[in-house]
Formats: structure tokens, C-alpha cells, sequence
């Protein structure tokens, strides 16, 4: 069982399943109560719980896989991750762990990370002995980006202007900056249009945001 499953049920939902597991007083509880109990039902018969969440390791040494339904914003669905296992796979701020859990003992608020199956949908292993951001080793532009165009029905010279002012390389990050109503859009229009019709092979994304499709 997953626990994200029980996420997404309704509390009526939910109390048709404890019921089902014979839970005590299950209409009286509350949600939270009701995904403990129903979790200890499904471990004590044996059966897997799978937790998935982002980690948020706090200064303690401590961490808590946050859920993106929250927001990632520190709830009591949090799974507990333990000092020794952010030290073993060098978890850090921002991962996205999945691995199997257990409903907290008697005295303890949350769930807690048993065993961990993946780091970032890759192999904990892959991932346990990565290099820290800062020590990488900076890679420069070096396969130039061509935005003119040969097309003679094209009577736009930006993307040619571009190429010859400012010129831009795979990898690379450029900001326009200009007044309003100055033509920003359709210069990134022009730019995107070159890029898919020189570069094929370019996966080009476009985002819009805050401004008419």
C-alpha cells in the first residue's frame, strides 16, 4: 500500500476502510487517526507501506519528506527521517525520497522512513556520492545557437541582429530587458521560431507567464 492512496480519500472513504479492518471507533476519529490506525492494520498483516515525499532536512540532523498536496509545507502527513539515513545516502534539502514507512509507535506524531528505495526516481546508490553544487566544475556555451534565417519571405532581421550584437550558445541564459511596448514578445517569438527551424534537435519549451496566449 501506498501512503499517498490514503491521501487522496475522502474521510468517508476512509472510515469504510478501518471499518473494514475492524478498527474501533473508527466513525469518531479523526483523519489523521484514521490513516495511523489503518496503516498499523496493514503492517501487522504483513503488507509493504510505501511513503514518497521531498525532504526538508532541518538543523537538528533530522528531516521530514514534505508532500506538494501541502505545499511542502511541514504537516502532520510528514514523513520522519532519521539522522543515520540523511548521513548514509547524503540526502539533501529538496530530494525526492520514496521508500517504506510505518505508522508511528506509541508517543510518536508522524511516520517514520524505514527503508529507502529511491533518490530523485534514480538508485539510492547512484545518487549517495554526488558532488556538491558548489565544487562543480562550471561548463561554458560551445556549440553556437544560429538564429538567421535564410528564408527570404522572412523580413524580421532581429534574430540576424542577435547573432551579430549579442550571440547565443546551447546552455546558455539571456535576459531582454527593455520598456514596455517595445516588441519583448515577439522578439522571443522570432528567437523561438529560429531555434526550431535551425535546430531540430532542440527541445524548446515556452513559457508564458502573465501574458496573452
Amino acid at each position: 500500500m501506498h501512503l499517498k492512496e490514503l491521501k487522496k480519500k475522502t474521510p468517508a472513504e476512509l472510515v469504510e476502510m478501518a471499518e473494514e479492518f475492524e478498527v474501533e471507533g473508527a466513525s469518531t476519529m479523526r483523519r489523521q487517526d484514521l490513516m495511523f490506525a489503518i496503516l498499523k492494520e496493514v503492517a501487522e498483516d504483513g503488507e509493504e507501506i510505501l511513503g514518497i515525499g521531498t525532504i526538508e532536512v532541518l538543523q537538528d540532523g533530522f528531516g521530514f519528506l514534505r508532500s506538494p498536496e501541502a505545499n511542502y509545507l511541514a504537516g502532520p502527513d510528514d514523513i520522519y527521517v532519521s539522522p543515520n539515513q540523511i548521513r548514509k545516502w547524503g540526502l539533501r534539502t529538496g530530494d525526492t525520497v520514496e521508500g517504506e514507512i510505518r505508522a508511528p509507535k506509541d508517543g510518536e506524531r508522524y511516520f517514520a522512513l524505514t527503508k529507502l528505495t529511491s533518490v530523485n526516481f534514480d538508485d539510492p546508490d547512484a545518487v549517495r556520492h554526488r558532488t556538491n553544487f558548489d565544487n562543480l566544475t562550471p561548463l561554458y556555451p560551445d556549440e553556437k545557437l544560429v538564429l538567421d534565417t535564410v528564408d527570404p519571405t522572412v523580413k524580421d532581421k532581429s534574430a540576424r541582429v542577435i547573432d551579430i550584437i549579442a550571440p547565443q550558445g546551447k546552455g546558455q541564459r539571456a535576459l531582454i530587458v527593455a520598456p514596455p511596448r517595445t516588441g519583448k514578445t515577439v522578439l522571443l517569438q522570432n528567437i523561438a521560431k529560429a531555434i526550431t527551424d535551425n535546430h531540430p534537435e532542440v527541445f524548446l519549451i515556452v513559457l508564458l507567464v502573465d501574458e496573452r496566449p
